[in-house]
């Protein structure tokens, strides 16, 4: 940064100082630092949530009300301290309520009321709010035009429409044919033969797919003659896949929910001591909190350890000892064989290293920013090989990049994304000149693939940036934003792929920036939109991405106010709080208490070091 670019980034912040900002960023560097565990990794904290409570108690409920009495009574009790004032429950206990979250909690009231005794006027009484929430975001109180709004919120996709409108019917809250069948027997044909088929969920909802199907099938008859013997015969087989693919610790990709729908549909059909119950019920039981309740996932502990580790790494961080440690943390979690769930390749990484993780694309982009931010050895490059390929393997026809399968595009969770793709885009160009090749021949073969699909992946985000200039994130949104979009996120993260390969000339980039300066709220922070609350997260993203660009019209202005709103965020200890602006499986919001931190130490860092030049 020049004298000028300084000058110019106090000016706009009378405020603000060098002095004061470096002592921002040495609290929540500190702040940081201090959520390290001895091993050199993070593990963090998801936070409770409603719909993770509600499906567990359902479940648990329906194997053995008397055996789990304790565990059912916390989580309805705790269901009954964060029903919102308007007689909904939300995902999180900062979460707007919402249609779908509201009809698991009632479904769990409703089966857990005959247990918890001495809480039934009260969850009487919210089972009656309830139901007027529900009658008025869908349009009356009968139980078939509750299921009708439950379908059209999620369209063709069945991942987490069928779930919920299931658990209400094993509830008997409506009636079963209001929930579509799901054809479980089409779990019995080969992995690879998966995404020809289209099947109605996405890729990592197999488990739900079987038991709910055979849920299905016990409880109604099909029309089509046949169909019944066909799928009666298929239950055994699909059985034995689902009991291939389920984790040792019973927790399918380690999310409450999804191993709460397996347990209760094979209960509910009459299987609640079948192997896949019994390991699923150990896993909710060590996944319950001392509160009563469940978080939507067991950790992200890969997840923010690679964004710790990049983004102290971008703060000019010198690792120097410390570095083996977390290197030899990350290499430990990369997958070596194929993965039994997605039949994913070797080479990637999950989100943790517990035994429901599956690889997918966002966590091995930071894992291999994070192991080249490490510094490089023969170890690590072997590692950085085996996830750069995985990665090229990975990528759609479309340019882009899926989350977890190539091909599976039909559906909203498996298309190829914006955020997922910038972040490829990134760790393939950080590893560009860091691979060791055996042969030159191999070496010249394999850098002109890289360039090939770096320039395919970039045509991809152009081509789907929207008109305002902006990009929208898959697994990021915004409560306050209309249709829950997280533009910020989104643009944000383009904006560091842009960055990283030295385009911000390109004019997509300038577009974004553009896009990002005049989304800024009146008090100088950002939400996840235009005229949406200000968060610690979306600000510090949106400094992150306008720091440095001074040259393009707004920006100096636009940095000093979002610097001092930040800085003031630091210095009241508001940084460390929270925002539901992650989305889950099937767009279920969550909260990190990492997130904040780290997000706040890479925009006050990368200014420290700007101010210092």
């Amino acid at each position: 940064m020049t004298a000028g670019s300084q000058k110019a980034l106090f000016k706009n912040a009378p405020q603000l100082d060098y002095e004061r900002l470096a002592e921002a960023y040495r609290k929540a560097r500190a702040h940081l630092l201090a959520q390290q565990t001895r091993g050199g990794f993070w593990v963090g904290e998801l936070s409770s949530s409603a719909l993770s409570t509600a499906t567990a108690v359902c479940a648990l409920t329906l194997v053995d009300r008397e055996r789990f009495d304790a565990l059912i009574t916390g989580g309805v009790r705790w269901l009954l301290a964060h029903q919102r004032e308007d007689g909904g429950w939300g995902d999180t206990v900062k979460s707007l309520s919402n249609i779908s979250t509201t009809m698991l909690c009632r479904a769990a009231l409703t089966l857990g009321k005959e247990v918890d005794g001495k809480s039934a006027p009260r969850i009487e009484e919210s089972l009656r709010r309830a139901e007027d929430y529900l009658a008025s975001v869908a349009g009356g109180p009968d139980p078939k035009t509750i299921a009708e709004a439950i379908r059209l919120r999620y369209g063709k996709d069945r991942t987490f429409s069928v779930p919920i409108l299931c658990c209400s019917a094993l509830a008997c809250l409506i009636d079963w044919r209001e929930a579509p069948p799901l054809p479980f027997e089409l779990a019995c044909l080969p992995s690879s033969a998966y995404k020809r088929i289209n099947l109605p969920v996405v890729s990592y909802a197999l488990p739900a797919l079987i038991a709910l199907g055979i849920l299905q099938h016990t409880k109604r008859k099909p029309r089509i003659p046949g169909l019944y013997q066909l799928r009666q015969a298929a239950i055994p087989r699909a059985l034995r896949k689902l009991e291939s693919i389920q984790p040792v610790n019973g927790g399918f990709l380690e999310a409450t929910p999804l191993v709460s729908f397996v347990t209760m549909s094979l209960a509910g059909a009459g299987r609640a001591a079948h192997p896949v119950v019994k390991k699923a019920v150990d896993f909710l039981q060590n996944a319950v909190r001392p509160d009563g309740s469940w978080p939507i996932d067991t950790d992200l502990s890969t997840w923010v350890t690679t964004l710790s580790i990049n983004t102290l790494s971008d703060s000019g961080e010198d690792f120097g000892a410390r570095a083996q440690p977390m290197r030899r943390w990350l290499i430990d979690q990369q997958y070596r064989e194929a993965h039994p769930f997605t039949s994913a390749a070797p080479g990637g990484w999950g989100w943790t290293p517990l035994p429901g993780a599956v690889p997918d694309a966002d966590d091995t982009s930071g894992a291999l920013l994070a192991l080249r931010n490490l510094g490089l050895t023969t170890e690590s490059q072997k590692a950085a090989m085996a996830g750069v390929t995985w990665l090229l393997d990975l990528q759609n026809s479309d340019g882009g990049w899926p989350t977890f399968c190539r091909g599976w595009g039909h559906l909203p969770f498996d298309r190829s994304s914006a955020d997922i793709s910038a972040h490829a885009l990134r760790a393939l160009h950080a590893w560009k000149g860091g691979l060791s090749f055996e042969t030159a021949i191999t070496e010249e073969a394999f850098s002109q693939r890289l360039h090939n699909a770096m320039q395919r992946g970039l045509r991809f985000l152009a081509r789907i940036q929207r008109q305002d200039g902006s990009w929208v994130p898959l697994w990021f949104g915004n409560q306050y934003a209309p249709d829950d979009e997280n533009q910020t996120y989104g643009t944000t993260r383009v904006l560091a792929a842009y960055g990283a390969l030295n385009l911000m000339e390109n004019e997509a980039a300038r577009r974004g920036l553009a896009w990002l300066i005049s989304a800024q709220g009146e008090d100088g922070g950002w939400g996840g939109a235009p005229n949406t609350p200000s968060s610690v997260e979306e600000t510090a993203l949106a400094l992150d991405a306008l720091l440095g660009r001074y040259e393009v019209a707004g920006a100096p202005e636009a940095a000093a106010r979002g610097l001092q709103w930040l800085v003031e965020r630091v210095e009241d200890s508001s940084f460390s709080t929270a925002s539901p602006m992650g989305f889950y499986f099937a767009k279920l919001w969550y909260f990190e208490q990492l997130y904040p931190v780290i997000f706040t130490v890479g925009a006050l860092g990368r200014a420290l070091n700007q101010s210092s030049e």
